[in-house]
């Protein structure tokens, strides 16, 4: 029977390394490592993978290395072996982070871990280079508590905000790399500060980006308005019609009537999560998390046409948007996308020419929560927060690289976990994690490990 720590043991480990871990994150969200070279430096992502290969190689791993992936990226994958016949767990993270849009609107910059109010700011600090450092603290909670009772493979990836299917594809190409017995997604979050949950279900993606062109160049709205078909009105047109009056998406042949059996999420906590504006309605029907986790979703990501600071009195020649629909498990993305396009293709009005190019997809998924480690999870949880139970919730977002491991390995059990909660802020200005969250969300992943290894054992 492997030895597992007490929970006193590790709690009082981790909150001791916790100073330390906050200068390691800070050295890390250093890295503007946005993985699209068109914005940022690739250097950036090459320099922030070895840093991650180095922090790994100085845990003791004795197999680290760092991997070019079909998307021209950069993965590090790490192996640390387990005790003779111990299950392997598998931790993800990512390394890649999003743009951090207008720095200037940061209260503090975007690259330099500042603190601030009891949480720590920076790009990446929640997503997921925080994830990252919560598998290093849970690993040397271990290591100080009687030893690392399971086999234990670390990957991070290089692109994942990027949608661009590098580590999936690597991962196809050899799937003894990452095969283990259970894979903790260490991407996700709690609902709030506090409340200890695991997300059960993801939804798919496809990003679709639309062109409509309907003439040769644009044209003096005073000799040409009226007759000429304006691209920009052809498009918010189109883009209109894939929506009904109470928002919920209206794509010919798309369902969008799932319901939610997990944990639900009330209304007004939602209001107050997203920030809704006094008097402004939320959009769709049914309850909360029935639109979050078990419907589609459609967003307008961004259109190209002329601000309106400089914009001429003209009639657009051409106009552009980019989509991103969402999927809950179950349906498939690719052709739930293929709907969207043959509906935006039917409603083109005026004969306009459109074009609708794929930039992005990933599967749906869903996970098994009545496992032997969902199990360990629960009890590692109830013990790290005090006594409070742990949720179980779906993701609005997408990871597409879980759905990719769950088809690879079937037999492994599928843990999504992290950082984030509702104050993150992630993929947004100002993006936080709350280093309570960190240091307790670090305690339940030493104990899951070690109390997973137990129960494995019999």
């Amino acid at each position: 029977m492997p030895h597992i720590p007490q929970h006193a043991d590790v709690a009082a480990t981790v909150a001791a390394a916790l100073p330390a871990a906050r200068e390691e994150l800070a050295e890390l969200v250093a890295f503007r490592s946005v993985a699209d070279p068109a914005q940022f430096p690739v250097e950036e992502c090459r320099a922030a993978a070895r840093w991650i290969a180095r922090a790994l190689e100085a845990e003791g791993f004795p197999e680290v290395e760092v991997v070019e992936t079909p998307d021209g990226t950069e993965s590090v994958i790490g192996r640390l072996p387990g005790p003779e016949g111990a299950p392997t767990v598998l931790l993800y993270a990512h390394y890649d982070v999003q743009p951090p849009l207008d720095e200037a609107a940061w209260t503090s910059p975007p690259w330099e871990l500042t603190e601030r109010a009891g949480r720590w700011y920076g790009r990446g600090a929640a997503d997921c280079k925080g994830g990252l450092m919560m598998h290093l603290l849970a690993l040397r909670a271990l290591r100080a508590n009687g030893g690392v009772p399971v086999g234990v493979k670390v990957v991070v990836e290089g692109s994942e905000e990027q949608g661009t299917s590098g580590l999936e594809e690597y991962a196809r190409a050899h799937p003894e790399v990452m095969a283990a017995d259970v894979l903790v997604i260490g991407d996700t979050g709690n609902v709030r500060a506090g409340q200890p949950t695991v997300t059960a279900s993801l939804r798919g993606m496809s990003v679709l980006k639309v062109c409509v062109d309907t003439l040769e160049g644009n044209l003096h709205s005073g000799a040409f308005g009226g007759v000429a078909p304006d691209a920009l009105v052809a498009l918010v047109r189109m883009l209109d019609s894939l929506y009904d009056a109470a928002g919920s998406p209206a794509v010919d042949g798309l369902d969008a009537g799932g319901t939610w059996s997990g944990t639900e999420y009330p209304e007004a906590d939602f209001r107050a999560d997203a920030g809704v504006l006094d008097g402004v309605g939320l959009v769709g029907s049914g309850s909360v998390a029935d639109r979050l986790w078990s419907r589609p979703s459609l967003t307008v990501m961004g259109i190209d046409c002329p601000p309106v600071v400089g914009a001429t009195p003209s009639v657009q020649a051409g106009a552009r948007a980019l989509l991103g629909l969402r999927v809950p498990p179950g349906m498939d993305a690719r052709e739930a996308g293929d709907l969207v396009e043959a509906h935006l293709r039917a409603r083109a009005p005026w004969g306009a020419r459109v074009t609708v190019e794929r930039q992005g997809e990933g599967a749906a998924f869903r996970a098994d929560v009545e496992s032997p480690a969902y199990a360990a999870m629960a009890s590692a949880m109830r013990d790290a927060y005090d006594g409070t139970e742990m949720a179980v919730v779906g993701q609005g977002g997408s990871i597409p690289l879980t759905a990719t491991l769950g088809g690879l390995y079937p037999e492994a059990e599928v843990v999504m976990i992290g950082l984030s909660d509702a104050a993150a802020r992630i993929h947004a200005v100002d993006e936080s994690v709350s280093p309570e969250e960190l240091e307790r969300m670090s305690v339940a992943e030493a104990l899951f490990l070690a109390r997973f290894a137990a129960s494995a054992a019999g």
